[in-house]
């Protein structure tokens, strides 16, 4: 059976709360030397069952799947898997002609920690964060499949950059089950081309389907520019809610590429729309003051603590820029999605940024991740995605 971790005295609180990890502080004594990866039973210092999880290397000793005393194994992860995908389905992401990509697992949101799935079309891109969940693709990737019904057939794993490097595994990024290079799928009737070889995160960022929807309503009649605009989710929404015109900015001409690729799929000769390649803060302190719907949704500024300071500096400036240069009556949706920054942190730094330019600003809405990336009641730090869409007079 598993080995047994001990705790410390008195350190077994945030476990009875439910808390997902055991940090390295909080262990006693462990029997034998398990290999990273390896599940372990964690008892008290007094002998009590508390958990399972995944032993790893590291500020972070285990990562909890279970606080019952079962055994990890093919059924198990069916179990899991199946509930996290009925969940899908009561929420209707899943199960849609008009929408075959979402989000199936969110680790601790889900309570499998270390693992990501997201789902486009017939194909599950899977992200392995921990080397416990690297152990057992093979049995997730299989659930997956079977609970799914073969909705899902090919499952690419894509952990190159996500494992611990100390870890020394040399994971490849590959169809581990099934292969095919069709890589097209469909969000609220919109089709998007999904670049889960080379792409960020699993290819697309499915955790802002709900705030590109709301985007849209806005987009009537309107100049859109979409900053940071990666494949041009955003763009692709704001075209098909009537905008005048819409640009698309991003630093890498990859993105710009799949974009305009994007546009042409949905859109196909659509004059409305132009892409450029250019530095966001270059491209904002160049422009006049045509837009009246802006987004600003830039990759993580912080991601670790002492990050912090410098990411609220950038927030501000990037803010500022777009406060200062949007038109009168303009709408700005903006958004971090640095896990370190909280709510409180980046309204503040928003909030600098409209009182710097001296115009007057309301909240309209405050956005978050959508359902299909739920948050551990147990484990607030799940909660990553912040945005305002603000009115600008």
């Amino acid at each position: 059976m598993y080995k047994n971790l001990y705790l410390k005295r008195g350190k077994e609180e945030s476990l009875k709360r439910f808390h997902p990890w055991v940090f390295s502080g909080a262990v006693q004594t462990i029997e034998g030397e398990p290999q990273e990866g390896e599940v372990v039973r964690v008892l008290t210092a007094e002998g009590g069952f508390i958990a399972v999880g995944h032993w790893q290397i590291g500020s972070i000793a285990v990562r909890v799947l279970s606080f019952e005393d079962e055994v990890i194994d093919a059924a198990f992860w069916k179990k899991r898997i199946q509930v996290a995908y009925d969940l899908r389905l009561a929420m209707r992401v899943a199960g849609r002609e008009d929408n075959d990509m979402f989000r199936l697992v969110h680790g601790e949101g889900d309570f499998l920690p270390g693992l990501i799935v997201d789902v486009y079309g017939n194909t599950a891109v899977m992200q392995a964060h921990s080397v416990g969940m690297h152990v057992s693709r093979m049995d997730i990737a299989r659930a997956i499949v079977e609970v799914t019904g073969g909705g899902v057939s090919h499952v690419y794993y894509k952990s190159e950059t996500t494992l611990p490097f100390k870890a020394d595994l040399e994971p490849e990024n590959d169809f581990i089950i099934g292969g095919h290079d069709r890589n097209v799928a469909t969000e609220n009737g919109l089709r998007f081309y999904i670049d889960w070889l080379k792409g960020q995160k699993t290819g697309f960022f499915v955790d802002q389907r709900d705030n590109r929807a709301l985007l849209e309503t806005y987009a009537r009649g309107r100049s859109v520019l979409n900053m940071f605009c990666y494949t041009g989710g955003f763009s692709v929404y704001a075209m098909r809610g009537g905008a005048k015109t819409v640009h698309s900015v991003d630093s890498s001409a990859k993105a710009i590429d799949l974009t305009n690729r994007n546009i042409e799929m949905n859109f196909p000769g659509d004059g409305r729309h132009e892409a450029f390649a250019e530095d966001a803060f270059k491209y904002l302190d160049a422009m006049g003051s045509q837009y009246d719907l802006v987004i600003l949704d830039p990759p993580a500024f912080a991601k670790h603590k002492d990050a912090l300071r410098q990411a609220l500096k950038g927030y501000t400036r990037l803010n500022a820029k777009a406060f200062e240069k949007i038109k009168p009556g303009g709408i700005l949706f903006t958004f971090s999605c640095s896990q370190v920054v909280s709510k409180d942190h980046f309204r503040m730094a928003v909030f600098t940024a409209a009182a710097q330019s001296g115009r007057r600003v309301r909240i309209l809405h405050q956005l978050h991740q959508p359902a299909d990336h739920p948050i551990n009641i147990y484990h607030p730090e799940g909660e990553y995605l912040k945005g305002l869409v603000l009115y600008v007079e």
